[in-house]
């Protein structure tokens, strides 16, 4: 059953994570949407991650899951970025991919 989930990136601008070749690159809220969504739906960015873990080969492959029917939408308010994620993979999983993005410049405002 998918679950939402609303975020909110206070400083956008600000929302990367510490290894920027995994980090968001995006500038307005589409792009950040967009980001966020091929992370949920794709295992490219877990694989990259992975990848340069010390054991790649001991990461627990349940960290890879992905949701190819996951949707995020954007949106801009005041000077902050709202995604909305829907998904069905667990919230563990949304919030690695979101430190790995965004680092610890995002909040979680919502789930449903």
């Amino acid at each position: 059953m998918p679950v939402r989930y609303v975020i909110r990136l206070p400083e956008p601008a600000a929302a990367r994570g510490s290894e920027p070749s995994l980090s968001f690159t995006a500038n307005g809220y589409e792009a950040f949407a967009e980001q966020l969504q091929d992370a949920l739906r794709s295992p490219a960015l877990f694989e990259r991650w992975r990848q340069m873990q010390p054991e790649p080969d001991e990461v627990d492959p349940a960290l890879g899951a992905t949701d190819p029917q996951a949707t995020v939408e954007g949106r801009r308010e005041d000077m902050s970025v709202y995604l909305t994620a829907t998904t069905s993979l667990p919230g563990e999983i949304l919030r690695h991919r979101l430190r790995l993005l965004a680092g610890s410049r995002w909040e979680l405002r919502d789930v449903r």
